[in-house]
């Protein structure tokens, strides 16, 4: 014991304020790195990797093989060559959330708070309506991402929002209520987007399956951008929102106008919170809710 208490006071004893920094920067490395794999299917190749990692050393370690030992050690250059591969996407979706977060300063979203309380209200009286009758439906709120891409695959609107419009583009059969209507700037620009759909293994895990195409694309949006979805089940006509690669289910109306109101209210669109939502979405997750 007393050999230990020796060891720990010579190491803190060692320690400068850049041998601390040191530790704080690797530290934080791996914990961006697991936040921002963790709910996707890569936490699974990555747990089988660091199993398969560990087994070897051990392996090699207690037990003496030469030859075996030949062969990790120059094989351990392809694997570190095949990460990157192997996480391409995930990786991808960490330097598109890096480069969203350097542009904050030009980015903020101008839209009147006046104008998006009347925005807020559309959406609110038309979910409810929707929810109702049962008729399915996906709704994305842009903030401060511009979503150009997603509204190319769409029918061009530029209509003024109203709880009349969105019921009729979302009625059952209609040309257009297959897709999502994508707000911005107070006005529906265009209906029947194509979204990308989630890589996200959250819906998996829930013991409700009736979430289909609309909900994997609805967290989709959420992933690649800080847009706001609101998503009406058809089945069961439950109400969901999400945002940052995370969804609220089964939220009555008042809620959902709550949720929307935290979003878009003049303090949470300064651009220093507009930064932290973007590199730590989740962490105004539950102040936001």
């Amino acid at each position: 014991m007393a050999n230990f208490l020796d060891n720990i006071f010579f190491i803190f004893q060692r320690l400068s304020w850049l041998s601390i920094l040191d530790i704080l920067l690797v530290t934080l490395i791996f914990f961006v790195l697991l936040y921002s794999l963790r709910d996707t299917q890569a936490m699974v190749l990555l747990r089988g990797v660091i199993f398969l990692v560990v087994a070897l050393v051990l392996l090699t370690t207690l037990v003496e093989l030469p030859a075996f030992s030949w062969l990790i050690q120059n094989a351990l250059p392809a694997l570190l060559l095949a990460i990157p591969v192997i996480f391409a996407p995930e990786i991808r979706r960490a330097l598109e959330r890096l480069g969203r977060a350097g542009t904050f300063a030009t980015t903020t979203n101008q839209t009147p708070y006046e104008d998006m309380q009347k925005v807020i209200s559309a959406v609110v009286e038309a979910s409810a309506r929707l929810s109702a009758r049962q008729h399915g439906a996906l709704i994305v709120i842009q903030r401060t991402d511009n979503l150009e891409q997603f509204i190319e695959t769409g029918v061009k609107m530029g209509a003024e929002a109203t709880p009349e419009l969105l019921l009729q583009i979302f009625y059952p059969d209609t040309p257009l209520h297959d897709g999502a209507v994508i707000i911005a700037d107070s006005r529906i620009i265009a209906a029947a987007c194509v979204l990308p759909l989630s890589a996200s293994g959250i819906l998996n895990r829930t013991p409700e399956r009736q979430m289909g195409l609309r909900h994997r694309a609805a967290l989709g949006i959420s992933e690649v951008s800080d847009a706001i979805s609101i998503v009406i089940s058809e089945q069961s006509g439950s109400i969901s929102i999400s945002h940052a690669g995370r969804m609220i289910r089964r939220i009555d109306p008042d809620r959902l106008e709550n949720i929307l109101v935290a979003f878009f209210r003049p303090d949470a669109t300064t651009p220093r919170r507009i930064w932290l939502q973007r590199f730590f979405p989740y962490l105004f997750q539950r102040k936001d809710e």
